[in-house]
């Protein structure tokens, strides 16, 4: 066995800087913190957004309006094309196909299917969303379309009854 030490390069570890150990270390009394203020007390930081005691813009402009991002719904696109390179002939297309292919990772709210691109193959669709353009093409090549109502729109429309 040959005897190798391991070294680390120069430089690479360094000595940990200790403040405040009195005037003779070179990094007493202030101990690096410069003189006087907030920023020198031990505790002495602030908020995100502060603005030394002035109201804050985020506290100054008012707040109108209705913003419709708790509800919005977020969906997961493909194209045509996409599915044409993906999927074989008579394969079902739908949310756990496209997870099992490794398409689709998070959990979403529905996938759409859009219109760029031909299709070859005979194609089975179960999606949220389908666009004209997808939905003509994939009945053109002899496969079919079902467009799925995401169970939030069917227990409202349930409790209307």
């Amino acid at each position: 066995m040959a005897d190798f030490i391991l070294t680390a390069p120069q430089g690479a570890n360094k000595k940990k800087r200790i403040v405040g150990r009195g005037s003779s270390s070179g990094r007493g009394t202030t101990a690096g913190r410069g003189n006087k203020g907030q920023q020198s007390r031990s505790g002495g930081k602030t908020y995100v957004g502060f603005e030394g005691g002035q109201m804050p813009l985020y506290r100054r402009i008012a707040r109108r309006g209705f913003s419709n991002y708790p509800f919005k719904k977020e969906y997961v696109c493909f194209n045509v094309v996409e599915l044409e390179e993906k999927f074989a002939d008579g394969e079902t297309v739908n949310r756990e196909s496209l997870r099992a292919k490794g398409l689709v990772g998070k959990v979403i709210d529905g996938v759409k299917i859009l219109g760029n691109g031909d299709l070859k193959k005979k194609l089975n669709v179960e999606v949220e969303k389908i666009s004209a353009s997808a939905k003509a093409k994939i009945e053109a090549a002899g496969g079919t379309v079902k467009v799925l109502v995401p169970a939030a729109e069917t227990k409202t429309s349930e409790e209307a009854k």
